[in-house]
């Protein structure tokens, strides 16, 4: 668990990470119930989230998750000439399925996420566009086999609330399935249409959402926490992490023996630093995403915390260099920007 010096930030106060948590909690949680756990006003809450969003710091957003669609998920390193590095990662930022788009350390490589809908989708990504394209000189696709669930989401700040008001604030409203539903999920252009506006903004208000789909308010309502207990949707955070006081972030490629891999990914999802763990088909069988405050933090974490796990026989780690994207949303210098 982070302390709460590890927290500080010039451009965060203890309310505003109370209102983030909140919001990884329940990204629609209404302002009236959090202000009244937190003993400020509703407006108090509400001012502080827009100008958390106008400042570029977060941007909340609903997400589709593939997976229970019968899809998987894919984990993208592509190799390019140095001088067309910047170049192919700022085209695929562009690409709608692919998100988490970062240029490595290596500064010819850029890795990314793909989450295509459909077979013929992931086939023109996999096998035709990204490969084919004239400045990849390499490309390996990990299909993701398993996501560890976290023990807190990050940025992990519930330790700014009394054990009272988390349990008040409830569990994580998210059902992120990490296998294809038995159940047919269907969805209609209503549901298209709402999770477009979702998706650039995961609290647009019910009304915004009936007037978009033709609904009325509470068939929006029902519907959303239709696709939300079937894993469908989940809501996803986006933050401006420089801002937030954290200079690095990237990748760690762990190869670990078969009878370990499970224990390995658990326990990596208990780590403060770790925002994502997954196992993986690949010449490495489990990745992690890490957010750390410099380069000694991130020495550190690997020489302390990986070098003490029993089953890792060999790894990679790969800084960024730049993040073009993240789940929904572009960084222009240090500022979130919604994707045009």
């Amino acid at each position: 668990m982070l302390s709460l010096e590890a927290m500080e930030s010039s451009v965060l106060d203890v309310l505003d990470r109370q209102i983030m948590h909140a919001l990884v909690v329940d990204a629609r949680i209404p302002f009236a119930k959090l202000g009244a756990l937190l003993d400020v006003s509703e407006q108090t809450v509400a001012r502080r989230y827009r100008s958390l969003r106008q400042r570029g710091i977060i941007h909340v957003s609903g997400q589709l998750n593939i997976v229970p669609l019968g899809q998987a998920r894919w984990i993208l390193r592509i190799r390019s000439t140095p001088k067309a590095a910047l170049r192919l990662g700022e085209s695929l930022a562009r690409i709608p399925e692919l998100s988490w788009v970062s240029l490595l350390s290596t500064g010819s490589e850029v890795m990314c996420v793909s989450r295509a809908r459909t077979v013929e989708r992931r086939d023109a990504l996999l096998l035709k566009m990204i490969p084919q394209a004239p400045q990849v000189t390499e490309f390996l696709a990990h299909e993701v086999l398993h996501a560890f669930p976290l023990y807190e989401e990050w940025p992990r700040f519930g330790v700014l609330f009394t054990e009272e008001q988390l349990e008040a604030l409830g569990p994580r409203r998210v059902a992120v399935a990490d296998k294809a539903s038995e159940a047919s999920i269907a969805l209609s252009a209503e549901d298209e249409a709402m999770m477009a506006i979702l998706a650039r903004d995961a609290r647009a208000p019910y009304a915004q959402l009936a007037a978009a789909t033709g609904w009325s308010a509470t068939r929006v309502a029902r519907r959303m926490t239709e696709l939300l207990e079937s894993g469908v949707l989940y809501f996803d955070l986006d933050f401006a992490l420089e801002r937030m006081g954290y200079a690095v972030r990237g990748a760690v490629w762990l190869r670990t023996r078969p009878a370990d891999l499970a224990a390995v990914g658990a326990a990596l999802a208990t780590h403060p630093e770790v925002t994502y763990v997954a196992a993986t088909t690949g010449p490495t069988n489990l990745t992690a995403a890490l957010v750390c405050r410099d380069t000694a933090h991130l020495y550190r974490y690997i020489t302390e915390r990986l070098g003490a796990l029993e089953g890792i026989t060999d790894l990679e780690v790969t800084p960024a260099l730049r993040v073009f994207k993240q789940a929904q949303t572009m960084l222009d210098a240090d500022r979130i920007a919604l994707v045009p």
